[in-house]
């Protein structure tokens, strides 16, 4: 299996795709490996019940900086239900630290919004074709709404270019 992460450009067919014009930040990754018997928001509890413990731990971290200035606990990011039908989730619903916008076979797209900032996530599957097995999309795309979101970007944007590569790399090597 070739689970090499790529950066690439958010896919225009994606359900991310609108939410590129005017974002603050744009963050793009893709591999080929998808499980072909898991849907998407398999693919995405998986994504964030595998996070690596010192990923977690900075999320426990970013909680409790982000007090002072008034913005929310988000909880850890390995806080999904992986219990639950992933069929079963609807928009408006809570996955971990993110609310559900739309949940497909081969898509779910998520966003966290605060008053600082928007930061929507999409995981996108794409079939296997005659050269590469089906890839998996992770999209982030993050619009701020003001001086205190552009400060908390500054940070967090190196860390998730660094961290969402190997969050997708551990997915692939995940059994199952």
């Amino acid at each position: 299996m070739n689970s090499q992460v790529m950066r690439c450009d958010v896919p225009s067919i994606s359900l991310i795709y609108p939410q590129v014009a005017g974002a603050s930040f744009v963050d793009c990754r893709q591999a080929n490996g998808a499980n072909p018997g898991r849907s998407a928001m398999e693919h995405f509890l998986a994504l964030m019940a595998g996070m690596p413990r010192w990923i977690d731990n900075l999320m426990v971290l970013r909680n409790r900086l982000v007090q002072a200035v008034g913005l929310k606990d988000l909880g850890r990011l390995t806080g999904v239900d992986r219990q639950r039908g992933p069929a079963s989730y609807q928009p408006g619903e809570r996955i971990g630290i993110f609310t559900l916008i739309r949940n497909t076979t081969d898509e779910v797209l998520l966003v966290d919004r605060d008053k600082h900032l928007d930061v929507y996530i999409s995981l996108m599957l794409e079939p296997a074709t005659v050269d590469s097995r089906g890839a998996i999309t992770v999209s982030t795309v993050v619009h701020t709404h003001n001086l205190l979101g552009r400060l908390y970007m500054l940070p967090v944007a190196p860390f998730h270019r660094f961290i969402a590569p190997i969050a997708l790399g551990r997915l692939l090597r995940s059994p199952g």
